[in-house]
């Protein structure tokens, strides 16, 4: 099956996407918090100061992949690490860490007058803000295990280029949670990071240039290495949103099979190819999903891009409906897309995706994309636009089945 993106779909799914953006406020509340916490854990009498502590987001929020909750009810998640880099694991065990950290998080609650009760959760610590606020923020206890990390990698062969940022987190529902062990939980958000943003490529230097200038213009004083990842809207951010309402609307009512962020996005970012503009993006890795998604004979691989030895996709195993959950809601997205891509009014557009995004979200897009462009409103797509003029882009739907094969750009 051909699907071709109009330049009418293109422009649509471009105010989707723009739909689906929190307000930048967003972005600068969750890190003033951040930031506050890691500020209350540098003061004087702070129980952790001598350890070096480090707050720092994680999650979509790093990405710049956060997308409008569905309903005034639902909250932001606001994805922290906390590293005490003056420890090591070999003198302190995982609860110990946590629950000399959660002391702390404990008296900064009290310290600021929120008054939910911090919640202890399987991997993190829970800050409940006021109802007002519309977020919470989850701070994950860890420390530097980036020696470690590189020795693991490397003994087995396997890339370790972003080991320097890797950390061992907490799990109490570990065996060794209470030992004093080498062997705790990895993890490396700052080097996933890293790793989404070289996925971006060169489109992403762009975008930040451009937006650098756009704020030099406005008298702000900054670097270009200083701009956030989330002021930056690539294709690949765009795309990501939109398949994440997606999919946060088809499992509606099936939240436990729902396919996890991490996986959607890690096969959003291998699969993309530096495409220009959101439709042409969605499409093209919609069509690709699939060849990042490796099978030994027994079980699915989605590996951690920072970390060949994790794999994103280990609950399918137990879980087999959770792998027939995500391809068929992979059919569903590509099904859904492609119609929409073929069509030329707005209105249809929004009737083609009202259920799967959301009523509201697609009425703002068609009426976003009834107005008027402004000179310079959208320089991606009309450079993108301008670039393939003399024909509209196609991606292709293979009709027969596919074999998941090992994924270009893994270790």
């Amino acid at each position: 099956m051909t699907v071709t993106i109009t330049k009418q779909a293109e422009k649509y799914l471009e105010a989707l996407a723009k739909a689906l953006e929190i307000p930048h406020s967003r972005y600068e509340q969750a890190e003033k918090s951040y930031k506050s916490l890691g500020d209350w854990l540098h003061r004087d009498d702070s129980g952790v100061k001598n350890f070096d502590p480090d707050v720092f987001v994680q999650g979509s929020f790093r990405l710049g992949t956060v997308i409008k909750p569905q309903s005034d009810e639902e909250e932001y998640d606001v994805d922290c690490a906390c590293a005490l880099n003056a420890l090591g694991k070999s003198n302190i065990s995982q609860f110990a860490l946590k629950e000399l950290l959660g002391e702390e998080i404990k008296l900064y609650r009290k310290n600021k007058g929120i008054k939910k009760e911090v919640h202890e959760g399987r991997r993190c610590w829970r800050l409940e803000y006021a109802d007002g606020a519309q977020f919470h923020m989850d701070i994950v206890p860890c420390i530097p295990n980036a020696a470690d990390q590189r020795l693991l990698l490397e003994a087995r062969n396997l890339d370790a280029r972003f080991a320097d940022t890797a950390i061992a987190i907490t799990d109490n529902e570990v065996p060794q949670y209470y030992e004093i062990t080498e062997d705790w939980p990895r993890s490396n958000p700052r080097g996933y990071a890293e790793w989404f943003k070289s996925r971006m490529g060169d489109v992403f230097i762009r975008r930040r240039e451009q937006v650098f200038n756009e704020m030099r213009s406005e008298g702000v004083t900054a670097s270009v290495e200083d701009i956030p990842t989330y002021r930056v809207r690539t294709p690949l951010q765009s795309a990501i949103m939109i398949l994440k309402r997606h999919r946060d609307t088809v499992f509606a009512d099936d939240p436990t099979d729902k396919p996890i962020s991490i996986i959607i996005s890690s096969l959003a970012a291998h699969t993309y190819e530096g495409e220009k503009t959101i439709g042409y993006a969605l499409l093209s890795i919609l069509s690709r999903m699939e060849q990042a998604i490796e099978h030994d004979g027994v079980r699915y691989i989605i590996k951690n891009p920072t970390d060949a030895l994790e794999n994103f996709a280990d609950k399918w195993e137990e879980y087999p409906e959770r792998a027939q959950a995500f391809f068929g809601w992979l059919e569903q997205a590509r099904e859904d897309f492609s119609s929409a891509g073929r069509l030329v009014e707005y209105r249809r557009m929004s009737s083609v995706l009202a259920n799967r995004m959301g009523r509201d979200i697609t009425d703002q897009a068609s009426d976003a994309a009834l107005q008027p462009s402004h000179p310079g409103g959208s320089s991606l797509l009309g450079a993108a636009a301008a670039a393939s003029s003399s024909s509209a882009p196609s991606v292709s739907f293979a009709d027969t089945p596919r074999t998941p094969k090992k994924p270009d750009g893994f270790a």
